[in-house]
């Protein structure tokens, strides 16, 4: 069975998630080498690669614009023509149509999750051009939060009304059990969900999922069944960056490649696990790199929604933070902080091109400030984000936007739009809260144990 998502936001339905174990026929359907043989996804990458429908057209943007109001998928060529328009008429019009389409396909209603972040660990393998957070292990800032740290932390997140932990680290090899890492990533599922059965752990990007499935020379079907199976309910789309392999070499040489990523994605989705997209923009990408990483990202929920799976639930846009990231990177693009207008611009674009399959955006308050959060909800955007309670990975990049938010001050800056506010789940399903025994705040860093 196939569903559309705009039919399916209006009517307040919502395509069922697997909540149960994975049946092992499942699994072995998804075994063989530790890359598996994914058809379906595979041939998202290739089609994308030899097909990239970037050759030029002749539609105005008048035209264009009224075909996706009409309800039509935008080509790449089309998301490329918008991408370069630059006159003030011109983006006001895109902003109109993306504000007029996010109406119609999730409705005036914005969202937001109460959520904690917890990352576990900054010591990693990998050595990203853009990221400030990772640490080799004794060098000076590096942490790895020992159990008890990280119990601490999740339950002052559910004290605080959370119904999310989003749980993501870096590649730590020395993190293993018996010499195995698999065992380690399901200890820290379990050492949450067997406190807290009914909190929803979003937790593991693709990176992290092929990390372990290379330590412990496991297909990635077994290492995300495995999760599953501990109590794992979504995967973060994180590690995407830009799904663009000549832009991958300069911004992440080591880190999986696109059509990895997409398989890693596309297998989760096949044995019932949700996941969110993202993009990582405002670097070195240009306007065909975007426009080819939002065609992927629209050619898997395709193929995942064919197979009657949710696929994904989110597209979160993340400006780049260059002010504390690795010189080299950030002397290249030249800016510490995002330029509103572009991030603006893309994200109308994305909700444009995206809309029809991925009817929920987001944009990045950590990144963009709460005042440029609030702004993206008039250019595409129908959701706000989370609380967090304590982010890292940004802030130390030198995100200005802050690490926490409260709800008050989430639903306030959604209210001042004149638009109703709604607390969600992590899977868009309306959640009617029971008020918290503490406001959400900052916490206080907790001691961490290497």
């Amino acid at each position: 069975m196939t569903y559309n998502p705009i039919v399916l936001a209006t009517e307040g339905f919502y395509p069922p998630c697997a909540t149960e174990p994975v049946p092992q026929s499942a699994i072995a359907s998804s075994l063989g080498s530790r890359h598996n043989s994914n058809t379906d996804i595979r041939n998202v990458y290739e089609k994308s690669v030899s097909h990239p429908t970037l050759e030029r057209t002749d539609l105005t943007l008048d035209a264009i614009l009224n075909r996706a109001l009409a309800g039509e998928d935008l080509t790449a060529a089309e998301g490329v023509t918008l991408l370069h328009q630059t006159a003030p008429e011109a983006i006001a019009a895109i902003r109109q149509t993306a504000d007029h389409l996010r109406q119609r396909q999730s409705g005036d209603t914005v969202t937001y999750v109460i959520n904690r972040n917890l990352n576990y660990t900054n010591i990693c393998e990998q050595h990203c051009s853009f990221c400030a957070f990772r640490r080799d292990a004794g060098e000076e800032g590096a942490y790895w939060l020992a159990e008890a740290t990280l119990l601490e932390k999740a339950t002052d997140g559910v004290r605080q009304g959370a119904t999310e932990i989003c749980m993501q680290g870096g590649l730590n090899p020395e993190a293993r059990i018996d010499g195995r890492s698999l065992p380690y990533y399901v200890r820290l599922v379990r050492l949450i969900k067997d406190e807290f059965p009914d909190l929803h752990l979003h937790a593991f990007s693709p990176q992290e999922v092929e990390f372990i499935a290379r330590q412990d020379d496991l297909s990635f079907a077994e290492v995300i069944a495995a999760l599953q199976q501990a109590g794992v309910g979504s995967m973060p789309g994180t590690a995407a960056e830009v799904l663009d392999d000549d832009v991958r070499k300069i911004l992440c040489p080591e880190k999986i490649n696109t059509a990895v990523w997409l398989e890693i994605v596309g297998t989760a989705h096949r044995l019932g696990m949700p996941s969110t997209s993202t993009m990582l923009c405002g670097h070195i990408e240009t306007p065909e790199q975007q426009i080819r990483h939002l065609d992927r990202v629209r050619s898997l929920q395709q193929a995942s929604l064919a197979h009657g799976t949710t696929g994904i639930t989110e597209f979160i846009l993340l400006p780049f933070i260059g002010q504390d990231a690795p010189k080299p990177l950030r002397r290249r693009v030249g800016r510490d902080q995002p330029i509103l207008a572009d991030a603006l611009l893309l994200t109308a674009i994305a909700r444009i091109f995206l809309g029809n399959w991925i009817p929920n955006h987001q944009p990045s308050w950590v990144k963009l400030g709460l005042a440029g959060a609030t702004d993206a909800l008039t250019w595409g955007c129908n959701d706000i984000g989370g609380t967090l309670m304590e982010e890292h990975i940004t802030s130390m990049a030198g995100a200005q936007g802050g690490t926490c938010q409260s709800v008050a001050d989430l639903r306030s800056s959604i209210e001042s739009l004149g638009r109703p506010a709604q607390q969600r789940d992590t899977l868009y399903h309306p959640v009617h809260p029971v008020h918290p025994v503490h406001p959400v705040q900052q916490s206080h860093p907790v001691q961490a144990m290497l």
